[in-house]
């Protein structure tokens, strides 16, 4: 169980550290730069205690890692601030990480014991980063409501939060296992892994700024899904994102957002989900059987019949033959 741990554990460490590269090289967005740092000092609070709970480290050394934790407060906050008020860093915003160069800076002098000045240094820290999770959660509650990127960023406030608490828990004596808080991390770093991979969240940056409200996104949607859905405007081979907005008098950007933000698909995967939705219909109904392959492709807006055949396997994990075959046996 112990090698399990570990195990998991060094996994979302390293996950971690891929997605920070990944992030420090999306350099034309300020957030997620922002967002790397906030993962970079993660990375040394959670490797510290990886390395930490299986071999005995230098007093210093696991200061530094106690020193991480002064960056991601300051960092969280300040995301929050990019991402939503599109903030630019300042000289003034040194401010907040004179904690982490102070304590970085002093950490062979530090104590890091069982002593009581080494729990009031650590508590302190604790004390630090309670401070700013406070804050962002204020900023969150008040300032952000309506905001489309709020469920994104309460997410990483929660993990984070949540990370805290079971560090907090360690520290007091509460929760026994010490381990746990770097297996929580990488639980968490999957899941924002997946997100990343889905490139839904930032892919929605671009949108942050639209003066398209809820209300209005909404209503743009059952449009939308009305062209598709009813009119099965899909079906045409010539079909944009462009015919589309002019067929509704709104901007293209519109539609591709609503549609990014609603069902988490690009223009042209929403083409290609409702066309493969009518080939189903169509490979399913008996009076289709005789009907080639290639007409069903053509007949549900397809251009050839080899994309119809990716694209169907993609979705299905079949040939379009395989699914038809299904429902003739039985």
């Amino acid at each position: 169980m112990e090698n399990i741990v570990l195990v998991v554990s060094c996994l979302g460490v390293v996950q971690a550290v891929l997605l920070c590269v990944y992030l420090f090289s999306l350099k034309d967005k300020q957030a997620n730069i922002v967002l790397a740092f906030i993962l970079l000092t993660l990375i040394i609070v959670v490797g510290k205690s990886v390395v930490n709970n299986y071999m005995l480290m230098p007093a210093w050394i696991r200061n530094l890692g106690i020193a991480g934790k002064l960056l991601t407060g300051p960092f969280l906050w300040f995301y929050g601030k990019v991402l939503f008020e599109r903030k630019e860093f300042s000289e003034r915003d040194y401010i907040h990480i004179v904690p982490f160069i102070l304590y970085a800076s002093f950490c062979w002098l530090i104590p890091n014991g069982a002593d009581f000045t080494s729990y009031l240094m650590a508590s302190l820290v604790f004390a630090h980063v309670a401070v700013y999770l406070m804050v962002c959660w204020y900023y969150l509650v008040n300032r952000l409501k309506g905001a489309r990127l709020l469920p994104w960023y309460r997410n990483i406030v929660l993990g984070i939060t949540i990370i805290w608490f079971l560090y907090v828990g360690i520290f007091v004596g509460f929760i026994p296992v010490y381990i746990l808080g770097a297996v929580f991390f990488s639980f968490l770093i999957y899941i924002f892994s997946y997100l990343l991979l889905k490139r839904h969240v930032f892919n929605l940056e671009k949108y942050n700024n639209t003066a398209l409200t809820p209300e209005a996104s909404s209503q743009l949607l059952q449009q939308i899904k009305e062209l598709f859905e009813v009119k099965e405007i899909f079906l045409e081979s010539t079909i944009s994102v462009k015919a589309v907005a002019e067929n509704l008098s709104v901007t293209p950007r519109e539609v591709s957002q609503v549609i990014n933000e609603s069902v988490q698909m690009n223009f042209s995967e929403f083409v290609t989900y409702h066309r493969i939705a009518k080939a189903k219909v169509l490979l399913a109904d008996p009076g289709y059987w005789q009907q080639k392959i290639e007409s069903v492709a053509y007949d549900c807006g397809f251009g050839n019949v080899t994309s119809f055949n990716l694209a169907f396997k993609a979705d299905t994990g079949l040939t379009p033959s395989q699914y038809r075959n299904q429902f003739k046996v039985a």
